[in-house]
């Protein structure tokens, strides 16, 4: 019997442990999903969250729009190599300042593989969004509906910044909120098929300013119909987390958010996120890579 090396017992363990992972959390091989995605002409922004310094999360997109990541915030093994891993807490977040690059109006896409492992409390917990309460500074919102729950229920309920927004509250969907650039309340739309937990689940959101398009691994959720742009605002991207940012301070040496009042993380999102990608090409088709 031919004896293997080690470096080929070390390849056929690395690959029983990744099937056993793929048992574990639910999620099977996909057609064209063997790869993490590679920048390409629509490409903006692409974060493979393979960093394993605490101080910064590289772009590979032609931009550079390398992020700060909070303190909170881990590497655990993703999807594809590593990813970042989020918890319940104020510190856990990514900042990507402003850049004219991301004020994408009628020709948007959102991807990423996603991990949650709980829903938050209150009405949402943000994958990625460029939002601040300043209502000139409100350009989108790509989060994950949680459970909106009150008192006595939620001992340290939210103060609801998005519950008029999310209505009714659909726990465990994708939401899309953006603020029209002609005068108007900002327009919410919300899948139809809620994400599972402890599961890897590729989620897209593509909007061409006609229509807003949801997708699931990579097959279409459903559609909006809503005609007009984005605003366009200089506010910066947030990742995982959702506070004013403006409040971000680096007094000890890490960027921090320094809220007034309360420091419960009441819209942080609770598990992984890897691949995250913003398109200036509106997909009508997303096949995960």
């Amino acid at each position: 019997m031919k004896l293997l090396s080690r470096a080929a017992r070390w390849s056929a363990l690395a690959g029983a442990l990744a099937l056993a992972a793929c048992a574990h959390t639910g999620s099977v091989p996909m057609s064209g999903a063997t790869s993490a995605p590679v920048p390409d002409s629509a490409t903006v922004a692409l974060w493979h969250f393979d960093d394993r310094a605490a101080t910064q999360v590289t772009d590979a997109g032609p931009n550079h729009l390398d992020g700060t990541p909070g303190r909170s915030t881990r590497t655990p093994y993703g999807r594809f190599g590593l990813a970042r891993g989020f918890a319940y807490s104020l510190d856990s977040f990514i900042y990507v300042q402003y850049a004219p690059a991301l004020d994408l109006r009628d020709n948007l896409a959102i991807d990423a593989w996603i991990y949650p492992t709980d829903l938050g409390r209150n009405e949402d917990t943000p994958i990625a969004a460029r939002w601040t309460e300043d209502i000139s500074q409100q350009s989108w919102l790509f989060t994950l509906g949680g459970n909106a729950q009150q008192a006595p229920a939620n001992p340290d309920p939210g103060p609801g910044l998005h519950l008029a927004l999310l209505s009714p509250p659909a726990p465990g969907h994708l939401w899309f909120l953006f603020q029209p650039e002609a005068a108007g309340a900002p327009r919410a739309f919300v899948s139809t098929q809620p994400i599972e937990l402890n599961r890897w689940t590729h989620v897209a959101v593509t909007y061409d300013g006609q229509e807003v398009r949801f997708f699931l691994d990579g097959i279409l959720d459903a559609q909006y119909a809503s005609p007009g742009r984005i605003r366009s605002t200089e506010a910066p991207l947030l990742i995982g987390n959702y506070f004013d940012p403006r409040t971000l301070t680096r007094f000890g040496g890490d960027l921090s958010p320094d809220v007034p009042g309360s420091h419960t993380p009441y819209y942080a999102y609770q598990g992984m996120i890897d691949e995250l990608r913003i398109s200036d090409n509106p997909r009508r088709t997303f096949a995960p890579r």
